[in-house]
């Protein structure tokens, strides 16, 4: 009995003992496969944040996903995956760079991410040729964190003490070697390279460039790298990115009339804040017309007094500083127009009072269609010396306002030969449009301390048409052609070897094709715009060689959109500018030779979304299902 006992125990024994050892077996390959999925789960969270398992999302679970299939992101219902990704990760991680306007250089962009906090963005300003630009750099970085810090409060995040992701600090360092003037100029270099890389628990981002506004353009593209992950409720960053960057075109520019109807500084800001996401450097302030003067210049103040809607519809000189200022971190140049000698109205209505004569002839004159385009009818008196002394101090006023010295706009488009001929009817009234334009040259030349500018603007008229156009002076006048591209006048101009900004109206007026506000025709241009239509307009490439006598090469300095508000108001501007004018913004920075193809589409998109995010309400592309299926809609 014992001898069978015992070895009753001795075979229970070795059965536990092996039981054990296959449990112990069991539990090693249960850790490692542990060990396995924690390594998996590190890696997604370091290598790519924004993948995740459904069931780490806090929250209502998002019903879908979007998974990068030979190079497109496809909509998946999120229950048919196990791994759940945003759209703007996807499309950030897909084979698109996503960014605005797309570089001319070489761009080399990781597919990693990494977790983020605006809070976390620091600079270091490792060489600056002035104190001036390194002020600049400072401010226009501020700018840059405030856009991420709104990013932030979309998803609610900017006040969270856990940080999703352990998120990692980013240290910009830039480097500006060349000009000590932070202004946008005529000859600024806007050229930049970034380079973003992991360092240690951080990132680096080395921005170098030859002045403030390539510096500047380098922290738009790093703010490009950033996005938020509405499911990670967090802010990724590309972990590594190389972009050589420079524009094609030294002028791109956006023109907003604040004239016809008045826009509050507000809206003037916010649209200086979307030009800057896209590059464009020149805002073009058509500030005055024939309907109101909204402008109260120390200078002449009698102008809003006697021109402005109401003293709710008056910029003031702080006003125009803010704009100014605002402009200047983002890389842009205020242009501010005063249209002379036509456009003009009651605001020039006050001279004979104040014993300067009449300072404007056919002002409000009835039937007003004989004497301009649209009422009221107005223009100034070329025969009065009081009026060039006003504008010698309305030019020195807004030189000194927007320290734009190098470029100016006069205007000068639209003169109505029958009203000057009524009133000075022993002169040809071209050769009287001739001799304003010439004195107003002077006023200028005066105002801005015995040089002229370098470049001055006169919009496309009849004064740019031949024989008067050769009578113009080259060297310092330059030609804002807002014709058709079709006109032979237009290519009169380029032909001719006059600098050129191109605003061709069946192109890039985006106030066509909305009717016409006197009477039921169809309006003064048609049809609408569309985003395509603008892109697509590349007047440069029908450039021929030069072949023949008195034909020069073409001196293309860029181009603008124009928006004219007859039919805008406050409330409308967004939509009517954007993102439209952001296709303008691509062209006159890269002039790739590609149309509208689906990278154009998916990479527009996007700049829409963070137009939106910055608090512009841009117009969408198309039904928000296309955005969620891009390529079912291409």
């Amino acid at each position: 009995m014992k001898s069978w006992g015992e070895t009753l125990w001795r075979s229970a024994s070795s059965h536990f003992y092996r039981v054990g050892r296959l449990r112990r077996a069991l539990l090693l390959l249960a850790a490692a496969a542990c060990t396995a999925a924690g390594l998996l789960y590190w890696r997604q969270q370091t290598d790519d944040s924004a993948r995740r398992p459904l069931h780490l999302y806090a929250g209502v679970e998002p019903q879908w996903s979007w998974v990068c299939r030979n190079d497109r992101c496809e909509r998946l219902l999120a229950s048919e995956t196990s791994i759940l990704q945003s759209l703007p990760t996807c499309n950030m991680l897909c084979a698109s760079t996503q960014l605005w306007p797309q570089p001319t250089g070489p761009v080399s962009l990781a597919t990693a991410t990494v977790h983020v906090r605006s809070s976390g963005f620091t600079l270091q300003v490792i060489s600056s040729p002035s104190r001036e630009v390194t002020e600049n750099l400072n401010d226009a970085f501020q700018l840059m964190r405030e856009d991420l810090k709104i990013l932030e409060k979309n998803a609610g995040v900017e006040n969270r003490r856990s940080d999703s992701g352990n998120p990692r600090d980013v240290v910009v360092r830039v480097a500006v070697n060349g000009s000590a003037d932070p202004r946008m100029r005529q000859d600024t270099d806007e050229s930049y390279k970034l380079s973003l890389r992991p360092s240690g628990k951080s990132l680096v981002a080395d921005i170098t460039a030859h002045s403030f506004c390539g510096a500047r353009h380098g922290f738009e593209t790093l703010s490009q790298l950033v996005w938020l992950d509405p499911y990670a409720e967090s802010l990724l960053i590309l972990e590594a990115a190389t972009v050589d960057d420079a524009p094609r075109f030294r002028y791109r520019g956006l023109l907003l009339d604040t004239a016809r109807n008045f826009f509050p500084v507000t809206d003037l800001l916010r649209t200086i804040d979307a030009m800057g996401a896209c590059k464009l450097n020149t805002f073009h302030w058509h500030v005055s017309d024939s309907q109101s003067f909204p402008l109260r210049l120390n200078s002449a103040p009698q102008l809003a007094q006697h021109g402005a809607y109401g003293p709710g519809a008056i910029y003031t000189t702080d006003d125009v500083r803010a704009i100014v200022r605002r402009a200047r971190l983002r890389g842009i140049r205020v242009l501010i127009e005063v249209d002379a000698p036509a456009h003009v109205g009651r605001a020039w209505s006050w001279g004979p009072p104040a014993g300067l004569g009449h300072l404007a002839h056919c002002v409000e004159v009835e039937p007003w269609s004989t004497y301009c385009g649209e009422p009221p009818c107005g223009q100034l008196n070329p025969r009065n010396p009081h009026v060039y002394t006003l504008l010698e101090q309305i030019y020195a006023e807004i030189i000194q306002l927007t320290e734009v010295d190098d470029i100016f706009h006069l205007g000068g488009d639209e003169v109505s030969e029958r009203c000057w001929t009524q009133h000075f009817n022993d002169t040809d009234p071209m050769d009287l449009w001739l001799e304003f334009t010439r004195r107003a040259m002077s006023a200028l030349e005066r105002a801005n301390g015995g040089k002229l500018p370098d470049l001055t603007l006169l919009w496309s008229s009849r004064l740019t048409h031949t024989p008067y156009l050769e009578r113009l002076d080259k060297k310092r006048t330059g030609v804002q052609v807002w014709g058709s591209s079709r006109w032979p006048e237009s290519r009169a101009v380029l032909d001719a070897g006059y600098r050129t900004i191109i605003s061709h109206v069946d192109a890039w007026y985006l106030d066509c094709g909305f009717g016409s506000w006197r009477d039921s025709s169809d309006g003064h241009c048609g049809p609408y715009r569309s985003w395509q239509q603008i892109y697509e307009h590349r007047p440069w490439i029908e450039e021929m060689p030069a072949m023949s006598a008195g034909v020069e090469p073409w001196q293309v300095e860029g181009g603008a959109t124009c928006q004219w508000t007859e039919q805008l108001g406050a409330g409308g501007l967004d939509a009517r500018v954007w993102p439209r004018t952001a296709a303008v913004a691509e062209r006159l920075w890269s002039d790739r030779a590609e149309g509208a193809t689906a990278d154009v589409y998916l990479r527009l998109d996007t700049q829409r979304s963070r137009l939106l995010d910055k608090g512009i309400q841009a117009a969408p592309l198309w039904p928000r299902w296309c955005s969620h299926n891009p390529h079912a809609c291409l």
